[in-house]
């Protein structure tokens, strides 16, 4: 299929063949009739992306900050590939469409396959010939209503939401600064709710359009005309509500709004301009200053947006979904009009030319909509916010030290075992491609000899035809199955989000790949018991975790020169994890498990390799919340690992720093920038190395000379089970209050 993007970098715009998208449950997959190019956010996305490397950091200075962050956590070289990769992508366009529903996924019963629906989301509603769009970012739409005024569903949002702040009442006056796509629409809905407005625009086309579509009085920014019209209609006093609907760099609108303001007025901000607000002026007359965010309560919430999660009405009486439902039913009962905004129609596949046109200032114009082929049969008129964590469940009193069963890992002798024989070319597919994966992964292994990247697969389009495009992947697609059924496929790399890892690694087992997948092996016991039943029923136990810091270079070096410890030996292993950003997907407990599942197995697989043993048991305790965790770790023979698993710390401080002590000799990791040893003889690594290196690259190797030769993979399997019923086994403890003992299955 057909899908506009952009490559940040470079500002390259194209119309690229993409995969199409599958179809998940709880949502639905939509063909586009009209899409609506915002002529605000999507142009200003553009003019940046044509922006010189200085001019991005100086439009973004938050994301700037971010990268300095990174680069004292992660170092230059591994933030240089993060950063530069990201801005090496191509990237999507658009986030409000009309289309119809060609595949319903499981959990859906309120549409159905041919239904006209009204689509939002700037990861869902894109300017592509199909989307995947889940539950609460879709309206059906209502009988009558022409499916190009349909697709102005998301911006009609944005503006209603901005209305909803400024809470209007019958007879108040407003001022609406700013009468592009959003002040325009913001005009009309205030009109249609008893409110008289005056608009500023310097541009004297678009207040003439904001009153013909109900504005009492329209003017320039500069001119005596709109103070005039403010007094007549307010008395003198002022207006009641403001409305910030522009963008740009100039303070002027935030100091027009409280010149205009009356006494306690309110000022809402929808668009984005600059907000030095005149401290005096705001003070003197008490001002409310509102935003409203984007389509309204949902939104940049991943349980409503993504898991479908809707709000009690009695509560939030308007979300996302129903600011939508009800701007499409002002449409269709001909409240709203949006025919005279819609400056121009342009077939979707003239849509680079159409942006270029935009770009440059030769097409003048407040709404664009992009027309795709085979649109629906529906006859047009003629006419014009941090998720909280999953709640904790509470300590119970032990009676009994709890015990967790490692599952024994039996190895079948079935006929769909793979054959070890050596291999002279590894052919790798991945499935997955997001930051890790294209950071930390890839670039060790494109073009490098040996090894054909031959097919990459991911839940959207545009993911793997990126993935294609940078690494040389020699095919994209959505299509799992048909990935595991090839027969050329020599190893399957699972990196997806965490709560899939499991169920991906058993199927790709089951067709008798080799695989790598990224950590977790498991969220759960029973996860990890059916990967392991897979490798008792398949014969194939070709599996790699990716535990990489056993690998890294300095660890290495300094364990050679401590040697294996003869005696009991003491480990201590400080993890700085820091904060995690609003919206961060490792915040969804409930679908994709606590963080320290997700990534505690790193920390306890470089402690049992540093022992040369696997732990026998687990007692963990926390701070108030579970947001700081102690972790004292068993072995066999007295030796001990004390994880300390800590969020909130400066991130000024190291993220890993580790000490193993054992038979007089002391062993000190600093952050994987330097290692000392210290006994009878010292022994310190270099101050400047070349680069944090965690070990990827020689875990890589490691991974592909075992699947290339047929001999054994790099961490025993045994352990790998050992180190994941380990990490799952610190929730027991914290529930129980008690150590727990990790016993083996026979």
């Amino acid at each position: 299929m057909k899908q506009v993007v952009q490559n940040y970098k470079s500002g390259e715009l194209a119309l690229l063949d993409v995969p199409e998208p599958g179809c998940k449950p709880d949502g639905v997959l939509v063909r586009s009739a009209f899409s609506l190019i915002s002529t605000g956010t999507e142009l200003m996305k553009v003019s940046e992306a044509g922006m010189s490397m200085l001019g991005k950091a100086r439009s973004r200075p938050d994301q700037v900050a971010k990268v300095m962050q990174s680069v004292a956590t992660n170092g230059l070289p591994a933030t240089y590939r993060k950063v530069m990769g990201k801005l090496d992508s191509y990237t999507p366009l658009g986030y409000s469409l009309c289309g119809v529903v060609e595949r319903v996924g499981a959990g859906i019963d309120d549409v159905a396959v041919g239904d006209l629906v009204a689509c939002a989301g700037n990861e869902h509603a894109l300017h592509a010939e199909l989307n995947w769009v889940p539950k609460n970012l879709y309206a059906r739409v209502p009988d009558g209503l022409a499916p190009r005024h349909a697709a102005f569903g998301t911006v009609g949002s944005i503006a209603l939401q901005g209305v909803r702040q400024g809470e209007p009442q019958l007879g108040e006056v407003a001022l609406v600064i700013g009468l592009g796509l959003i002040g325009q629409l913001v005009v009309q809905l205030l009109a249609a709710s008893g409110v008289r407005v005056v608009g500023v625009d310097p541009d004297p086309d678009r207040c003439e359009l904001a009153a013909r579509l109900g504005a009492t009085a329209c003017g320039d920014p500069s001119s005596a005309a709109v103070a005039g019209a403010v007094a007549e209609l307010t008395d003198g006093h002022g207006v009641d509500q403001v409305y910030l609907a522009a963008g740009g760099a100039s303070n002027q609108p935030v100091e027009l709004a409280a010149r205009m303001s009356r006494d306690r007025g309110r000022v809402v901000d929808i668009g984005k301009c600059r907000l030095d607000l005149p401290w005096n002026a705001y003070y003197e007359k008490e001002l409310d200053v509102r935003f409203s965010r984007s389509y309204g309560p949902g939104r940049y919430d991943p349980a409503y947006e993504l898991e479908g999660r809707d709000y009690p009405i009695g509560y939030v009486r308007w979300t996302e979904r129903r600011n939508l439902a009800c701007f499409l039913d002002l449409l269709a009962r001909g409240r709203v009009d949006v025919e005279p905004l819609i400056s121009h129609i342009a077939d979707f596949e003239d849509a680079v030319e159409t942006y270029k046109r935009l770009k440059e200032g030769d097409l003048k114009a407040v709404a664009v909509l992009f027309r795709y082929p085979d649109g629906p049969a529906r006859s047009e008129p003629d006419g014009p916010a941090r998720s909280e964590p999953a709640e904790q469940p509470e300590r119970t009193t032990a009676t009994a030290a709890p015990a967790v069963t490692v599952p024994a890992v039996r190895r079948g002798a079935q006929a769909s075992a793979p054959a070890r024989s050596a291999a002279p070319r590894v052919r790798l597919a991945f499935v997955g491609a997001g930051n890790y994966a294209t950071s930390m992964l890839l670039p060790h292994l494109t073009r490098r000899e040996g090894v054909e990247l031959s097919t990459v697969v991911t839940t959207t389009a545009l993911s793997a035809a990126n993935a294609r495009r940078k690494f040389g992947f020699a095919e994209a697609t959505t299509d799992l199955d048909a990935v595991l059924g090839d027969p050329a496929v020599d190893a399957v790399f699972v990196v997806t989000r965490h709560s899939s890892h499991a169920e991906l690694t058993r199927r790709a087992l089951l067709a008798g790949k080799a695989v790598f997948v990224e950590k977790p092996l498991a969220l759960t016991e029973e996860e990890l018991a059916g990967v392991l039943a897979a490798v008792e029923e398949s014969g194939n136990d070709r599996l790699q975790v990716g535990f990489n810091r056993r690998f890294a270079p300095l660890l290495t070096e300094a364990r050679k020169r401590f040697g294996a410890p003869a005696g009991p030996a003491s480990v201590r292993y400080l993890v700085n994890a820091g904060r995690l950003e609003h919206g961060s997907w490792y915040l969804r407990q409930g679908s994709e498990g606590t963080r320290f599942a997700g990534e505690g197995g790193h920390f306890i697989d470089t402690a049992s390799w540093l022992l040369g043993a696997d732990p026998v048991s687990v007692y963990a305790t926390a701070t108030p919340g579970q947001e700081d965790l102690q972790i004292v770790l068993g072995y066999p023979g007295g030796s001990t690992a004390t994880l300390s698993y800590v969020t909130t710390g400066p991130a000024s401080f190291p993220k890993e720093t580790l000490d193993l002590v054992a038979d007089g000799q002391a062993l000190r990791l600093d952050d994987f920038v330097r290692a000392s040893v210290y006994g009878r003889q010292r022994w310190v690594s270099s101050r400047l190395p070349k680069a944090r290196d965690k070990g990827q690259r020689a875990e890589l190797d490691a991974f592909l000379t075992a699947v290339r030769s047929g001999g054994p993979m790099p961490v025993p399997l045994e352990s790998l089970a050992a180190t994941t019923a380990a990490t799952l086994a610190v929730r027991t403890s914290l529930v129980s209050g008690a150590p727990v003992t990790l016993e083996r299955a026979r």
